[in-house]
């Protein structure tokens, strides 16, 4: 038995299982379905009025999306990463890389608004088969990114209050959609890197 399973096991005499939360569960799972709400629906005021909600921040057009390509590569190696160790039943550094690579994905969401309020949409002017392709993995991604929130924060609940078999369904669904969502938002911005 390694390290981090003993840990874990010394672990399980807190108050770690949803059903010690008690109330608290009630609270955080109304939270999580309230951030689920309420994120996608700002997100989405903020690109269909862009100019209602503009705030200068004096950022350059093309600084947040390098940093956002960023972020979300580091969030798809991260949980490429996350499933290596979980297979190899490293359970604590499974979860301070999932917890790390949802840090990330928060950071990407706090900025990705900021870039929504501090400049101009730039519009993609590639053409032909080009455009097709850009079209079609820019609105998957959108699509997809508005579940990622939800099936996100209940995998991690799940995880953190110790509910393996809720967890591992959740995780069969959160895992290729979050991955997707990483991996086409660094596509996305070598498309329109050329643009900024």
């Amino acid at each position: 038995m390694n390290i981090e399973n003993r840990r874990l096991i010394q672990g399980k005499n807190k108050m770690s299982t949803s059903k010690k939360l008690g109330v608290r569960e009630s609270l955080i799972i109304d939270l999580i379905v309230g951030l689920s709400v309420v994120v996608p629906i700002a997100v989405a005021v903020l690109i269909l009025f862009p100019d209602v909600f503009r705030v200068d921040f004096g950022i350059e057009a093309g600084v947040l999306p390098l940093f956002h390509a960023i972020l979300n590569g580091s969030t798809g190696l991260l949980l490429i990463l996350g499933l290596y160790f979980i297979k190899q039943r490293r359970i604590v550094s499974h979860k301070r890389v999932m917890l790390l690579a949802f840090s990330f994905s928060t950071i990407f969401l706090v900025s990705y608004v900021i870039s929504k309020l501090n400049t101009e949409p730039t519009p993609f002017g590639g053409e032909g088969i080009l455009k097709g392709i850009y079209y079609f993995i820019l609105i998957s991604h959108i699509i997809l990114s508005v579940p990622v929130l939800p099936l996100a924060m209940f995998s991690i609940f799940r995880g953190l209050t110790r509910e393996n078999e809720k967890h591992k369904k959740l995780v069969r669904y959160t895992f290729p959609i979050w991955l997707y969502v990483s991996f086409t938002g660094v596509l996305v911005y070598i498309f329109m890197a050329p643009y900024y």
